[in-house]
């Protein structure tokens, strides 16, 4: 078994992330600045919480964390658009009422939602950055081969599927209600999972010579647990990430790349206009 180790190409990526806050401190006199948007007080949305805000720190970017009721998230995001000190605004979800998911998303600026979940955004979502990122690492061809990408939401299964079309891969996909999902899931090369369901895939249904990346979350009696089934992982002849450190750190390198991103666009328009 092979693995594939987000943590180790992270440290990376943040070494040169920290070289360019530390350009656009120093030269332009600009402070990357996250807002976090929280309305929803929850154990494991508090890990990622802590997560961003140490990644922050050590990168020299400012993290913001704005816990407020959910009727006052718009207003709030409306305050954040016009904020030149804010360069990057996320929204935590689930939010406790779910039915203002698009409306509450939708208010963020297209030039600050560096989570990539607005109509119109100027960035992609971080998790399916991290994962072709990750792939890439490890020169993994997606072209020619049959990828399969199980789990269709808004966070990565449908954000990751237009970006692989966009460069030709066209990718087959399935959730967890697919009646066929054992006979796609042996015939794909690439496994891509995201369903958020402990354990939805068997060793069984994997095809000799596999990769796998698990980028499902979710919660059990162990705690946070993936979508594959722990007896995958003793296969001797696949490609697979880790139960911790595959997908997950690099969704964070993903996330304030785009903050960077947008802080640099700032610099980029401030010398037009100059």
């Amino acid at each position: 078994m092979k693995l594939l180790n987000g943590l180790e190409l992270a440290g990376f990526i943040k070494e040169r992330q920290a070289k360019f806050v530390r350009n656009l401190r120093q030269e332009h006199g600009i402070v990357p600045k996250l807002a976090i948007i929280r309305t929803n007080p929850d154990p494991v949305v508090d890990s990622y919480m802590r997560l961003k805000q140490s990644y922050g720190d050590d990168i020299a970017i400012d993290v913001e964390i704005h816990t407020i009721d959910q009727s006052e998230a718009i207003s709030v995001i409306n305050k954040l658009n016009v904020d030149d000190t804010v360069h990057g605004i996320i929204v935590q979800i689930p939010l406790p009422d779910r039915m203002q998911t698009d409306e509450v998303l939708s208010a963020v600026s297209v030039d600050k939602d560096v989570d990539g979940l607005a109509p119109g955004s100027k960035f992609d979502p971080a998790t399916p950055v991290a994962i072709l990122w990750l792939l890439a690492g490890y020169n993994i061809e997606l072209k020619g081969r049959e990828v399969l990408i199980v789990g269709q939401g808004r966070l990565v299964g449908r954000p990751l599927k237009h970006i692989l079309d966009n460069a030709g891969v066209n990718p087959k996909t399935a959730d967890r209600k697919t009646a066929n999902l054992s006979q796609l899931v042996k015939k794909a090369d690439i496994l891509i999972c995201a369903t958020g369901t402990p354990g939805i895939i068997k060793s069984d249904m994997i095809k000799p010579g596999a990769v796998i990346v698990d980028a499902g979350v979710a919660t059990d009696k162990n705690g946070l647990v993936g979508d594959v089934d722990p007896s995958i992982r003793q296969l001797s002849d696949i490609t697979i990430t880790p139960e911790k450190g595959g997908v997950g750190p690099l969704t964070v390198c993903a996330l304030f790349d785009n903050v960077i991103r947008s802080a640099r666009l700032r610099v980029e328009t401030n010398d037009i206009t100059n």
